[in-house]
């Protein structure tokens, strides 16, 4: 497990386009993924510590944020030769295991991994209405174990900041993960 911090926000960055398989075997693309208010793309996968830890939070912040216009979704872009419980199959089961409120899509070719620059799973890209960049942050503090009961929810306080206002917050704690396991 090598850990991998994510970059500085580029703010106003424009969301790089995909089409990409689903685990229910449909495509995707940018625009069926679009919130009314905002979306969250998020790099994720099956295997990796800092993921598991926190799968259940990040499903949690996505069921709260949909009524208020938020739509997210998870691409997972690990070379699964080398990680083969990254597998698309394998997707399909952590999905149903966790009940995603979003698609997961399979970034084969990784080159949607590379258009948004990923470093890390988890790696969080908020974007507002006009799917300009506004968060590259964190979920919250906790890394491969719970934060603390009074810990501050940075990504559901950035992502309804970005609802309401178009903005996300300038100052943001990167997240940290395993990094992307490129070919």
């Amino acid at each position: 497990m090598v850990a991998q911090e994510t970059p500085v926000c580029e703010f106003g960055k424009p969301a790089p386009d995909f089409r990409l398989l689903a685990t229910d075997g449909r495509w995707r693309t940018l625009a069926d993924c679009r919130g009314a208010r905002a979306t969250l793309v998020m790099f994720i996968c099956n295997h990796c510590p800092y993921v598991k830890a926190c799968i259940d939070r990040i499903v949690a912040v996505c069921n709260e944020l949909a009524p208020l216009g938020m739509q997210a979704v998870a691409v997972m872009p690990n070379d699964v030769e080398t990680y083969p419980e990254d597998s698309f199959e394998n997707m399909q089961r952590f999905a149903q295991a966790h009940k995603f409120p979003f698609p997961y899509l399979y970034d084969e070719t990784q080159e949607t991994a590379h258009a948004y620059g990923a470093v890390c799973t988890p790696d969080f890209f908020g974007y507002n209405v006009k799917l300009e960049l506004q968060y590259r942050g964190r979920l919250d503090e906790g890394r491969t174990s719970p934060p603390r009961s009074d810990a501050k929810r940075e990504l559901f306080d950035a992502m309804k900041q970005i609802i309401k206002a178009g903005q996300g917050p300038k100052e943001q704690i990167p997240s940290i993960g395993c990094s992307v396991k490129w070919r």
